[in-house]
């Protein structure tokens, strides 16, 4: 395509992948990526490395200003784009500008989840999501003797252990009767459990926080239980919804998420979404594979293409306090399916099968037969063209 602008509203995963994929496609089109914050694209699934020290702001940048020039891509940081301008295929922005386009890819992206709690305004309550919450939590721990944080997900585990080894005592409260609850099933949450305890955490499973309580600084937290936690520092990881306000000002159609079809087209066919904004056939995946597969094709059919977005099987891996944890499909936390598990001192692995097939599973402490589990799990392959080596276990059901 010749005499295209490609506008792109997030420069995460999502937005730079695509811009980078339109670039390999059309080599002269006009290429620019807005985004509010002050840095170029950066790794937000390290932000807990940061937290822990084990990494620099400049280390977790991915991509340099270097290889925006490179690619001939025009990256405009600390930039809010308000709505559609006064004219169409325009865009309104905080700076008083129109920006025109010829293609729009919404790639900006969610927010935490607040939940309705009382006193979650009070300073000294944080969620994490860029590195400026990151900043503004490492200042808040400097002075806090303890820390509270509201959810088990994954982002607020590893970010509790990285204050953990400031020597703060942290309390998790979690809703659910267990860690992870997307992540891991009953035995595999007692065991994270058992091997976060010694590090410094403290877990309120099944619990729901009543309110935050201090004035001008918060002080502690209080359990519907009647239960009183102290702790100067509070995280709030109670997951994200999708930024869908600014589609809707577009006139895209919305449902918890922007909506797409098979080529991450919106209801308005030159504007496209990928990333965490966007929901395909009911699936708001929130994951970096899923965003970057859907950069890769949104980027490709912006520019010409007619690439299919298949859709992602739902996989996290991570490691918490010194812990490899992975999990990929249906985890089967209310054992409706077979099973093959492996279970020692050091590991716990449930494999979920279906009609011969690999559903899903948990590995906890020996993550290294994650990627070849997946695969099958995509490509839905059959367990007699499954390496034995993958399906041993000491318990089958």
């Amino acid at each position: 395509m010749t005499n295209c602008t490609y506008l792109i509203i997030g420069n995460g995963i999502a937005g730079t992948t695509a811009a980078e994929h339109i670039r390999r496609n059309d080599s002269d089109g006009v290429i620019m990526i807005i985004t509010d914050e002050p840095t170029p694209f950066y790794s937000r699934i390290r932000l807990n490395e940061y937290l822990t020290g084990d990494m620099d702001r400049e280390q977790l940048i991915v991509r340099q200003p270097g290889w925006y020039k490179k690619n001939k891509i025009e990256l405009r940081l600390n930039t809010r784009i308000t709505g559609p301008g006064s004219a169409p295929q325009t865009a309104h922005t905080d700076q008083a500008e129109e920006i025109r386009f010829t293609k729009l890819l919404m790639a900006q992206g969610s927010s935490p989840f607040i939940p309705p709690i009382p006193g979650a305004d009070t300073p000294g309550v944080f969620s994490i999501r860029t590195i400026d919450d990151a900043d503004h939590i490492l200042a808040r721990a400097e002075k806090a003797e303890q820390i509270i944080l509201i959810g088990g997900g994954l982002l607020g585990l590893e970010a509790g252990y990285g204050l953990s080894r400031l020597g703060k005592p942290v309390h998790v409260v979690e809703f659910f009767p267990r860690l992870l609850p997307r992540q891991l099933d009953d035995e595999g949450s007692k065991r994270l459990v058992s091997q976060l305890t010694p590090l410094g955490f403290t877990f309120h499973l099944g619990a729901e926080t009543a309110g935050i309580n201090g004035g001008d600084e918060v002080t502690s937290i209080s359990l519907k239980d009647g239960t009183t936690l102290p702790g100067e520092l509070v995280i709030i990881s109670a997951g994200v919804r999708p930024n869908v306000s600014l589609a809707e000002r577009f006139g895209v159609d919305c449902d918890r998420g922007v909506l797409v079809n098979d080529l991450l087209q919106t209801s308005q066919g030159d504007i496209y979404a990928a990333g965490d904004v966007c929901n395909h056939k009911g699936m708001n995946y929130g994951i970096w594979p899923a965003a970057l597969t859907q950069g890769k094709i949104a980027g490709i059919n912006m520019a010409g293409g007619n690439e299919t977005y298949p859709g992602t099987v739902m996989a996290n891996s991570l490691k918490v306090a010194g812990i490899n944890l992975a999990s990929a499909g249906n985890i089967d936390a209310d054992n409706k399916h077979g099973k093959i598990v492996t279970s020692t001192a050091t590991k716990y692995q449930k494999i979920v099968i279906e009609n011969e097939m690999i559903l899903g599973c948990i590995m906890l402490g020996e993550t290294s037969q994650f990627n070849q589990i997946t695969r099958h799990i995509q490509e839905k392959t059959t367990l007699a063209d499954i390496p034995d080596e993958l399906l041993q276990g000491d318990v089958k059901e």
